[in-house]
């Protein structure tokens, strides 16, 4: 499974992952990019960065993850009211994108839990397919218009050995972070287009990515022929 389903066991996980601290706490939050691996590898990551907006009193919030299991060229939310997970349910809403089954995508199901912890009442999940430039572009400023905190979810470059995997995703981090659309096409995540997205939102609002925390499989684990990377950055 990709986090505890025992309720008790979930929030230990959760609270325990918001109580580390993070090197940075700007006062201006936009959005986050969050990994999605299941949580014993990355939820330390992911819930560290969202820990930086509790006391936010934010009420809602834009999900965005790629598609792992279906292969289309567009974007899709939801067809549900609400998602469910061991801490309950949280409602959904949505601003004219097509509509579908997306409730098995667990590169937004896996930020659920930590939402809802921080007292988050609706989320707008969006799933994205291949799209081009010029669609990323359209969905960053139909979003732009939303007032709600925006959670980008993907993991960097997958199964490299570890020395590999590090400079891999030191390379996308960078490009992620002076907004470079020019070298775009290096970005090595399995969230390509998700963060293309983001990068326009990003060009729209005037800000521009910053690492909270980066590690791979390989740091957990100890395992480093073969690992996954993760980050988790502030917008």
């Amino acid at each position: 499974m990709w986090y505890p389903l025992n309720k008790q066991e979930l929030e230990s996980f959760i609270d325990k992952s918001f109580k580390q601290k993070a090197n940075i706490k700007p006062k201006k939050i936009h959005g986050l990019i969050v990994p999605h691996a299941g949580y014993e590898y990355s939820g330390m990551i992911a819930g560290k960065a969202i820990s930086l907006l509790r006391n936010k009193k934010i009420k809602k919030a834009v999900v965005i993850g790629p598609s792992h299991y279906q292969s289309f060229n567009n974007t899709s939310t939801t067809n549900k009211k609400y998602f469910e997970t061991p801490l309950g349910k949280i409602l959904t809403f949505n601003t004219d994108f097509i509509q579908g089954d997306i409730t098995n995508e667990h590169s937004i199901n896996n930020q659920i839990p930590f939402l809802q912890k921080l007292g988050i009442k609706e989320i707008m999940p969006l799933m994205i397919g291949e799209i081009t430039d010029k669609q990323a572009q359209e969905i960053a400023k139909k979003i732009f218009k939303i007032p709600a905190i925006y959670i980008f979810s993907t993991d960097l470059s997958h199964f490299y050995d570890y020395e590999k995997a590090v400079k891999t995703d030191q390379n996308t981090i960078k490009i992620l972070e002076n907004l470079d659309f020019n070298n775009f096409r290096y970005v090595d995540a399995c969230g390509y287009f998700p963060l293309l997205i983001m990068m326009h939102l990003c060009k729209i609002k005037k800000t521009s990515p910053r690492l909270i925390e980066y590690k791979n499989s390989g740091d957990i684990t100890g395992g480093k022929s073969s690992v996954v990377g993760y980050c988790s950055m502030r917008f």
